[in-house]
């Protein structure tokens, strides 16, 4: 697969973003013309404690009403989220497979465990602000000014490119080579 506009042993420099992550679901769309996107600092889990946490389950319908809970809490975080119809979704932290699963049943795609510098280097080409919490999103939060989400397979390694922003304020720098040892961005 080539790389926008150049070839696999490449050096140049991107207007847009590039970095090296995939859809958390093989379902989700790798292709999107102007996404919304919301940027998350948040997992998209269920908070375990902090320190170790035992439950004592008296009747074989306790297991059942503490996954139930678990659940229910999942969706709730997921509803803050879908409210404001985001087609992408990226997250620093981690993201549940029942997250995903709600995700996907509105249309959105989800990248999770993105690096902090990443992140805000996606900030600044779409406009987007990181959020903390999903009950904060607030609708100028979501970025607008991507023009082009896409996933490409180079090799074995999926690259995520954010291209045709509208006034980007960031970018990426690209290094290719002829192996996984010789390649930077």
């Amino acid at each position: 697969m080539q790389i926008p506009g150049g070839s696999l042993e490449e050096s140049r420099v991107l207007d847009e973003v590039l970095f090296n992550k995939d859809v958390t679901h093989a379902q989700m769309r790798r292709e999107i013309e102007n996404p919304k996107v919301l940027l998350l600092d948040c997992p998209l889990e269920y908070k375990k404690g902090e320190s170790m946490t035992n439950m004592e389950f008296r009747v074989e319908t306790d297991f059942a009403k503490a996954l139930m809970m678990e659940e229910e809490e999942i969706k709730r975080i997921c509803e803050f989220i879908v409210t404001h119809k985001p087609d992408v979704v990226i997250t620093e932290k981690g993201v549940s497979d029942l997250a995903q699963h709600f995700l996907l049943k509105h249309d959105i795609s989800v990248i999770r465990r993105l690096r902090k510098s990443d992140n805000n280097r996606i900030s600044r080409v779409t406009g987007a602000t990181i959020v903390n919490r999903p009950e904060e999103i607030m609708p100028s939060d979501i970025g607008h000014e991507c023009g082009l989400f896409e996933i490409q397979k180079m090799g074995d390694a999926y690259f995520t490119f954010m291209t045709k922003c509208k006034n980007p304020k960031a970018c990426s720098i690209l290094l290719r080579g002829p192996s996984k040892d010789v390649s930077f961005f």
